[in-house]
């Protein structure tokens, strides 16, 4: 989804993505020229923030970090929120928008609801966007694309699975929620979020998924993305019970910093 307003600017090869969720921000400049990471910035919340806190957060950061004043080519905005749901593009009817929704969301009436086409499978992503922080960067900014979170997870793992012949389970951690993306000889057949706060209620929601897809734990291929690393406690209650564990890797055509895993980070180093 992109939102337009007539912006004369001076090219700067400069892309700033902002990844924005109750839970905290993060912040990626990329030099497009060099396809690489200039700045990789993350504020996590002490608690969970409303959407009208979580404005004034991105409002205080704009305000007070000297390396948001730069110039940017492109703007990215990446929308976190278990809002979301997938239908079936020739299902889809954008007059009935809400009421996919519905279904599994606690909506409001006032909600913004909108919709990421995800071609790769020709399903359509309905969600609820944070309206008001689209507001506040398209003031400040003019131009600028915005996606949901799961559409870039499932765009660019079925992507690196297109040709696949074998099943797949892949994990994607963060602090407080991970998303779970099954795929079956290259195909989607599963995404879901969960939030945790233990290592046991991670395990639990894993464990409770590969029983519902009737996959072996023994056998399924599991690709590990985000927060989680070697070792961790969520890296060894998994490895408890499910036996083929990887790390998976985002865009190689980027340079990041050695430092930074080749698992982390996914959807903010996506260029869309």
């Amino acid at each position: 989804m992109t939102q337009l307003k007539t912006n004369n600017k001076h090219i700067t090869h400069k892309v700033l993505s902002i990844q924005i969720s109750l839970n905290g921000l993060s912040f990626c400049i990329l030099n497009a020229l060099e396809h690489s990471v200039v700045k990789i910035e993350h504020l996590i919340f002490d608690k969970k923030a409303t959407p009208y806190e979580l404005l004034d957060a991105i409002k205080d950061a704009f305000n007070t970090k000297e390396w948001l004043d730069d110039g940017f080519d492109t703007i990215q905005v990446i929308h976190v929120n278990d809002l979301a749901t997938l239908v079936p593009k020739p299902l889809f009817n954008e007059e009935a928008i809400a009421d996919y929704l519905k279904l599994n969301s606690k909506i409001l009436k006032t909600d913004f609801i909108t919709f990421d086409t995800i071609t790769i499978n020709d399903t359509i992503n309905v969600y609820v966007p944070y309206v008001n922080v689209n507001n506040y960067i398209y003031d400040r900014f003019g131009n600028f694309t915005y996606k949901h979170y799961s559409t870039i997870l499932i765009e660019e793992i079925l992507s690196q699975e297109k040709n696949a012949k074998d099943n797949k389970l892949y994990i994607h951690v963060n602090a407080t929620h991970f998303e779970i993306i099954a795929t079956k000889a290259g195909s989607l057949t599963l995404y879901n979020a969960f939030e945790y706060h233990t290592a046991e209620d991670f395990i639990y929601y894993v464990l409770f998924t590969i029983e519902q897809l009737q996959f072996n734990p023994e056998v399924i291929k599991t690709v590990l993305l985000g927060n989680i690393t070697l070792n961790n406690e969520l890296y060894n209650i998994l490895y408890k019970y499910v036996r083929h564990i990887s790390f998976g890797s985002r865009d190689h055509s980027i340079i990041v910093d050695g430092t930074e895993n080749k698992h982390s980070n996914f959807t903010l180093l996506t260029r869309f």
